[in-house]
């Protein structure tokens, strides 16, 4: 096993080439996901945890076990977070992350534009000039508050 020992699994931030990306969004941009190698499903596979769909829909957090993440052809980087308690997978990992809020829907059709734009909620467009947050998607989630909840829970412990 690719793990510190019998009770550690290692993982790491993926981020994948995407095959649309948003105009709106500064760019590049890639779509970071979690991955936790379990070999549970043959050579350094695992179990990816993610949040899935657009900005017009929303976000739904979504896991699954994976092969290993270089063999995608959308593979971009792998990033080393450090350790995961075994004891922790994946109940207490899913338990923890289920309940993060996902990005929520931000942009919908404007009629008086005619275009997808984003929103304040939907329905209530921002003016043309006025100030607008950045949008969340994938990597504000991942990074922002998977990773950080995973460390601020114990089980998931900083590497080198």
């Amino acid at each position: 096993m690719s793990n510190l020992s019998n009770s550690y699994y290692s993982v790491y931030r993926i981020e994948n080439k995407m095959t649309m990306v948003d105009p709106e969004m500064p760019s590049p941009r890639y779509h970071n996901t979690i991955f936790i190698e379990t070999w549970e499903d043959g050579y350094k596979s695992g179990r990816t945890c993610h949040v899935v769909g657009d900005l017009v829909t929303g976000m739904t957090y979504n896991t699954r076990v994976d092969q290993d993440p270089e063999l995608d052809e959308m593979f971009f980087a792998k990033h080393f977070l450090g350790f995961l308690k075994a004891k922790d997978y994946p109940d207490r990992l899913n338990e923890i992350l289920e309940v993060l809020p996902p990005p929520p829907k931000q942009k919908s059709f404007n009629p008086k534009s005619m275009r997808t734009e984003q929103h304040k909620s939907p329905g209530v467009f921002y003016e043309v000039g006025e100030e607008r947050p950045p949008m969340v998607k994938c990597t504000e989630w991942t990074i922002n508050q998977a990773i950080p909840a995973l460390i601020e829970a114990g089980i998931l412990m900083k590497g080198g």
